[in-house]
């Protein structure tokens, strides 16, 4: 049986050449925006075409250049984090835990770093989940929750993450296309959201860190607005939808 697929319209997350192809097919586009610099001509082409941009971050923190031309029709709606509407919890350890979490994109670090470090410093517990060699789970948030530093990358899901449970953060930006981490790990240091220190650290250094990050206020996350992130983006996709629907179709 053949099936014939006709959306109203279409989220593209990342790939210009769907949303190019997408919108050849007259079908109203939404793209998703990523930090960093995205001057280039492809991503020029397709912030043009698009019908609407969702920018996962707040306006406040962080307003590229580049995409202030297309202000009329972008949405900034914060940090999305699939935890948002979860509640923290407080870390129960006796002695500092800190917690290295990776995602899917990779980080160059793994397990044998860690265990390196937290041997050279054992007055802190050391967990890991997402690394290579390294434990996974399909919930991470009880121990994200749990731990009294996060160290992440300044991957977009990750950092909403932390953000979401308030929790003290070293963000380590990885090598991307269009320097996307180090432009999110610029925002977080300036705006003292994290430490944002660059490379892995030595013993010495790490100990700095982490208890610089322990001494930072958590309840500035608010500022990342995790908090309806998704509800606002949908509502923004919706809009856009009603905007461009065809009258007389479904």
């Amino acid at each position: 049986m053949d099936h014939v697929t006709r959306p109203a319209a279409v989220v593209v997350d990342v790939s210009v050449e769907v949303a190019l192809f997408v919108r050849l097919l007259g079908v109203p586009v939404i793209v998703m925006a990523m930090p960093g610099e995205r001057t280039d001509g492809p991503h020029a082409l397709v912030h043009q075409i698009a019908d609407h941009i969702v920018a996962a971050w707040p306006q406040e923190l962080y307003e590229p250049e580049w995409l202030r031309a297309y202000a009329a029709k972008t949405s900034y709606v914060g940090g999305i984090s699939r935890f948002g509407d979860r509640d923290g919890l407080q870390p129960t350890e006796d002695r500092p835990t800190v917690l290295v979490l990776s995602g899917t994109g990779g980080v160059d670090f793994d397990q044998t770093t860690v265990d390196a470090t937290a041997a050279s410093i054992p007055e802190i517990t050391w967990t890991t989940l997402g690394l290579r060699g390294g434990p996974r789970t399909s919930d991470p948030w009880p121990d994200i929750c749990a731990a009294d530093v996060v160290i992440t990358h300044a991957g977009q899901s990750c950092v909403a993450d932390v953000a979401a449970a308030r929790r003290p953060a070293i963000v380590l930006p990885q090598p991307r296309p269009f320097d996307e981490q180090h432009a999110t790990a610029e925002t977080l240091r300036r705006d003292r959201l994290a430490v944002a220190p660059r490379g892995w650290p030595d013993a010495r250094a790490w100990r700095y860190f982490i208890g610089h990050a322990r001494a930072a206020d958590p309840s500035r996350w608010e500022r990342r607005q995790t908090t309806d992130a998704a509800a606002r983006a949908a509502e923004a996709i919706e809009t856009t939808v009603c905007q461009y629907a065809t009258p007389g179709l479904p």
